[in-house]
C-alpha cells in the first residue's frame, strides 16, 4: 500500500491511496468463503457451491465492500499517527474514477479539509466584562407582585377591572344588533389583561356582573383561528365572520393579592423561617441573585465566545465544508440554503476549534465518574420538576440506562467540558464586574 499527503495549502490537502492484491487479497478470499458456505444456488446443495460461481457473481460487489472497509481503517489511522487535524470527514475526489473491472491495482484520491494552525491562551492578557443583574427595589417589588398573584385568593367582584377573567355568554346580533336568530351562541371565558384591542379593554374594564355590552368580533378576536376556538365556529366560516357580538357577564373572577405577612412567610418557606417583612425582602434578593447565576454565567459565555470568534478570525477551508455539507445533510438541502445557513455554522466551528484548543492547552479532562454524577443530577432534576424525590436505586437505573447511549454520553461529556472551559475563563481571564438593570441584562423593556 502507498499513502501521498499532497498540500493543496494551508486548509486544503489531498491523499491519495494506492492499494494492490497484497493489501486486499485475503480478505476477499475471507468474504468469499463465507458466502460460499451460506450461499444456495440451483443445483448444488447448500455450501457446496463451486467457488468459481461465487466470484463470478459477488466477486466485484465482495471487492468493493472489502476496498471500503480497508479505506476506512486506512484513513482513520493515518489520520491519527500523522496527527493531522482535519475537518468534517475525507471526502472522495469528485473528478476521480475507480475501474473495478480492470486491473488489479487501485488507487483513490481523498479531499481533506485542514483544521488552521493557530494557539491560544486563557489568562490575565485578556479582559472580559462579568455582567451581572443588579438586585434593585424595583425589581424586587416586581418579583414580589408576581408573588403575591401566585399565592392569592380567588373572589368573585360585581365590577370588572383588567387582569379579571370575566364569564360570559355570547350572541350573534345583525346589522340593528338584533339577536340573530340560530345564530352564533356561546358561553365561554374572556382575560381582559390578554385582550391586544384597547377598544375592548376599554368597554370591558368596569363592567358589572349582569351587564351587557356590544363589541364588534374583530376587536375581540385577533385571527379567525381566535374565532374558530372561542365561538366555537367553523375555522372557513370564521374567515368572513365579521358581526357585532353581545356579551352578557355571568361572572367575574378575581385572584386577590396575598398580604406580605406571617400566613404568607410560612407559607412559603416553612413556619418560623422568615418572621419579618425586612427578612422576606433580604431572602427574595438572595433567591435572585441565585435565579440570575446561570443567565450571568451563560451571557458571559456567549460574550466570550464571539469576542475569541472575532478576535482571532481563523479562516476555515470553506469549499471544501460547503461540499460536505452538502454531501452528509441528512435531508436535501440546496446550495441556496447552505450558503445561507453557512456563516452561522462556521462561526460555531470556529468557535468549537478554539475551545477544543483550550481544552487541550490547559489539560482539561472530564473523567466517566463525573459523566455519571453528572448525569445522577440530571435525572435528579428531572424529578424534581415534578416536585417528587427519587430513591437512589431509581436514579442509578435511569442514569445507567441513559449512560449505555452514545449520543447521550457525548453530550454529557460536551456539557462537561464546556462547564470546565467555563470555569477557567471566569477564573484565567481578567474580569470587569459591572451590575446592569434587568432591562439592560436580558435587552428587554417589559
Amino acid at each position: 500500500m502507498n499513502i501521498v499527503k499532497t498540500d493543496i495549502d494551508k486548509l486544503n490537502a489531498e491523499l491519495n491511496i494506492t492499494v494492490g492484491p497484497a493489501d486486499y487479497e485475503e480478505r476477499v478470499n475471507s468474504a468469499l468463503k463465507r458466502i460460499q458456505k451460506q450461499a444456495a444456488l440451483p443445483g448444488f446443495r447448500p455450501g457446496k457451491v463451486p467457488a468459481s460461481l461465487i466470484k463470478k457473481q459477488y466477486g466485484k460487489s465482495i471487492l468493493v465492500d472489502e476496498l471500503n472497509k480497508l479505506l476506512n481503517d486506512t484513513l482513520h489511522n493515518y489520520i491519527t499517527e500523522n496527527k493531522i487535524e482535519i475537518l468534517g470527514n475525507p471526502m472522495p475526489k469528485e473528478d476521480h474514477l475507480v475501474d473495478f473491472d480492470h486491473g488489479t491495482e487501485f488507487t483513490f484520491k481523498y479531499e481533506l479539509g485542514l483544521a488552521p494552525d493557530f494557539d491560544f491562551k486563557v489568562d490575565s492578557s485578556s479582559t472580559f466584562t462579568y455582567n451581572t443583574v443588579k438586585i434593585d427595589d424595583e425589581l424586587v417589588e416586581k418579583y414580589l407582585k408576581d408573588v403575591k398573584r401566585n399565592y392569592g385568593k380567588p373572589s368573585n367582584p360585581d365590577v370588572a377591572e383588567e387582569r379579571d377573567v370575566l364569564y360570559v355568554d355570547i350572541v350573534e346580533l345583525d346589522a340593528d344588533n338584533n339577536i340573530v336568530p340560530g345564530g352564533v351562541f356561546k358561553s365561554t371565558s374572556i382575560g381582559i389583561e390578554r385582550l391586544k384591542n384597547d377598544a375592548a379593554k376599554k368597554k370591558l374594564v368596569g363592567i358589572a356582573k349582569d351587564a351587557k355590552v356590544i363589541i364588534p368580533v374583530n376587536e375581540l378576536y385577533d385571527t379567525a383561528v381566535d374565532k374558530s376556538i372561542s365561538l366555537g365556529i367553523d375555522k372557513d366560516a370564521a374567515e368572513n365572520f365579521n358581526a357585532n357580538l353581545q356579551l352578557t357577564v355571568r361572572s367575574i373572577a378575581r385572584m386577590e393579592d396575598a398580604e406580605l405577612n406571617q400566613e404568607l412567610f410560612d407559607k412559603i418557606y416553612g413556619a418560623g423561617v422568615i418572621n419579618s417583612e425586612e427578612e422576606f425582602r433580604n431572602k427574595v434578593k438572595s433567591e435572585l441573585s441565585l435565579m440570575f447565576a446561570q443567565d450571568t454565567d451563560r451571557k458571559f459565555f456567549n460574550d466570550v465566545e464571539k469576542a475569541l470568534v472575532d478576535k482571532l478570525n481563523l479562516q476555515l477551508p470553506d469549499a471544501f465544508l460547503k461540499r460536505w455539507l452538502m454531501a452528509v445533510n441528512e435531508k436535501p438541502i440546496t446550495k441556496e440554503q447552505l450558503e445561507a445557513e453557512y456563516p452561522s455554522y462556521a462561526k460555531s466551528m470556529q468557535w468549537k476549534l478554539i475551545e477544543n484548543k483550550i481544552i487541550k492547552n490547559h489539560e482539561i479532562v472530564v473523567t466517566a465518574d463525573e459523566a455519571k454524577e453528572e448525569t445522577r443530577g440530571f435525572v435528579r432534576s428531572q424529578y424534581a420538576r415534578y416536585g417528587q424525590t427519587p430513591t437512589e436505586d431509581e436514579v442509578t437505573k435511569i442514569a445507567d440506562s441513559i449512560l449505555q447511549k452514545d449520543s447521550e454520553v457525548q453530550k454529557i461529556f460536551e456539557n462537561l467540558y464546556s462547564k470546565k472551559v467555563l470555569d477557567l475563563m471566569k477564573s484565567g481571564f481578567k474580569l470587569e464586574n459591572k451590575e446592569v438593570s434587568y432591562n439592560d441584562f436580558f435587552g428587554t423593556n417589559n
